[in-house]
C-alpha cells in the first residue's frame, strides 16, 4: 500500500519532487495586485482590496457581513468576543482540534470543555454534547446554563468542521437552542464548504475563517469573522480597528479594542485567489474522488463528506486499520518525499489543557489513534 500510494501521488502530482500535505497555488492575477498594492503605498489595514476582499467572502458565503483579520485566530478570538465570552465561562468544544481554538479560549480566561466527536463528521457530535450538558449542566433562574459543581456559565458550543466536513448543524443548533447557548463555528478549514446548501460558517450567530498558507485560498496570514447580522458585523469590525470612532484628525476609541484588520497587502493576494477559488475547489473535489476509488477495497478507510453536505475536502484523510500500519505508513511514506501526518494530539493530551472538564471522547481517541492526512494541494490541470 506505501509504495502504490506514492506512485499514484506522484502520478497525480506529475512529479518525483518533495509533495507537500497542502502548498499554496498561484495561478492568476496575485503578482499584479500585490504590485497594485505596494505602487499605492495603500499596504497597512486600509485599502481598496480589502474592501473588495470582504465583499467577495460576503457575495461566495452568503453571509451579512464578514470582517478581514490578521489570522483566523484573531478572527475567532473577535468571534467569541461578540458571542458574549467572558473570563470564565465555559465553552464547549472538541478535543480533536486544531490548538488555536483552545488558545483563543484562554487568552480570553475562559475554559474548554471537550466532547467527543462525530463519527459521521469527525466534528462536535451533538449526541455527546447533549449527554455532557444533561449530566453537568442546569438552567439557572436567568435562563442561562450552569455548570452543577462549578455554578460556571456554559456561554457558547465551538463545532469545528474538520478537513472541511461540515459538523451537524441541525442537531447543535437544537441542543444550542434548548441550552440557551451561542453556536459560534470554527469554520478556519471550510471555505467552499455546503451544509444543506448553505455555507458553512453562516448558521451560527458568528463564525471565522482562516486564510493560512496551507488553507484552500491563502492571504498569507490572515483570517475573515463572519456575522449573521450585519448591524453586528459592523461593530465587530469597530472592535478590530481599535474601536476607533471615525474623524478627519482626532483619535477617539469609545471602547477596549483590537488591533486586528487585516493589511491590504494580504487582502490583494486574497482577491486573487478568490478569483480561482471554484476552480481550486474542483480540483481538490477531483483529487478526493480518485483516493476515494484508489482505497477502495482497501483495509484503510478513507474520510467522505457526510450525505447532507458538499465538502471542499481540505484535506484528505484515511483512517488506519491498526497503530502499527499507521505508524509504517506515516515513515515509509514522509521517507519517499510524500507528505503525510498524523492527526492533531487531543487537547486534553496537552499540558496546558491537561485538566480541562472533558466528556467521554471515545471516537476522538480512536481518530487520535489511527488517522493520517495525505496531500491535498490543488493540481495543475482540472479535468473536463
Amino acid at each position: 500500500m506505501h509504495n502504490k500510494l506514492v506512485k499514484f501521488v506522484q502520478d497525480t502530482y506529475q512529479t518525483k519532487e518533495f509533495i507537500p500535505l497542502h502548498a499554496p497555488t498561484f495561478a492568476g492575477n496575485e503578482k499584479e495586485y500585490v504590485n497594485n498594492t505596494i505602487d499605492s503605498t495603500f499596504v497597512s489595514s486600509v485599502g481598496k482590496y480589502v474592501v473588495q476582499f470582504e465583499q467577495q467572502i460576503e457575495a461566495f458565503t452568503g453571509t451579512a457581513k464578514a470582517i478581514a483579520t490578521v489570522n483566523g485566530t484573531a478572527a475567532l478570538h473577535t468571534a467569541l468576543y461578540m458571542a458574549g465570552v467572558k473570563a470564565r465561562d465555559l465553552v464547549i468544544t472538541q478535543a480533536l482540534t486544531f490548538v488555536a481554538t483552545c488558545n483563543a479560549l484562554y487568552h480570553m480566561g475562559a475554559e474548554p470543555v471537550f466532547v467527543d466527536v462525530s463519527k459521521v463528521s469527525l466534528g462536535l457530535c451533538p449526541k455527546s454534547l447533549e449527554v455532557y450538558l444533561e449530566d453537568n449542566a442546569f438552567i439557572n433562574n436567568d435562563g442561562l446554563s450552569q455548570h452543577k459543581v462549578t455554578q460556571q456559565i456554559f456561554r457558547a458550543v465551538v463545532p469545528m468542521h474538520t478537513f472541511g466536513h461540515p459538523v451537524e448543524l441541525d442537531e447543535l443548533m437544537a441542543v444550542c437552542s434548548k441550552w440557551n447557548l451561542a453556536l459560534v463555528e470554527d469554520a478556519a478549514e471550510s471555505l467552499g464548504s455546503f451544509y444543506k446548501g448553505q455555507h458553512t460558517g453562516t448558521l451560527g450567530s458568528f463564525s471565522a475563517v482562516s486564510f493560512n498558507g496551507n488553507k484552500v485560498i491563502t492571504t498569507g496570514g490572515g483570517g475573515m469573522v463572519l456575522c449573521n447580522n450585519y448591524d453586528e458585523g459592523m461593530q465587530a469590525k469597530h472592535v478590530t480597528t481599535t474601536s476607533k470612532v471615525p474623524h478627519p484628525y482626532e483619535f477617539f476609541h469609545d471602547e477596549p479594542g483590537f488591533n486586528y484588520r487585516l493589511p491590504n497587502l494580504n487582502a490583494a493576494l486574497g482577491c486573487a485567489q478568490m478569483e480561482v477559488l471554484p476552480t481550486f475547489l474542483k480540483q481538490k473535489r477531483e483529487l478526493a474522488m480518485k483516493y476515494k476509488e484508489f482505497f477502495k477495497g482497501s483495509d484503510f478507510k478513507f474520510i467522505e463528506e457526510p450525505e447532507y453536505a458538499q465538502s471542499n475536502y481540505w484535506l484528505n484523510a484515511i483512517v488506519c486499520p491498526d497503530v502499527a500500519s499507521r505508524e509504517s505508513f506515516l515513515k515509509a511514506t514522509n521517507k519517499n518525499g510524500v507528505m503525510t501526518r498524523p492527526i492533531w494530539k487531543l487537547m486534553n493530551h496537552l499540558p496546558m489543557f491537561k485538566n480541562a472538564k472533558c466528556g467521554e471522547l471515545q471516537n476522538s481517541e480512536r481518530l487520535e489513534s489511527f488517522l493520517v492526512n495525505i496531500p491535498s494541494s490543488p493540481f495543475s490541470k482540472v479535468s473536463k
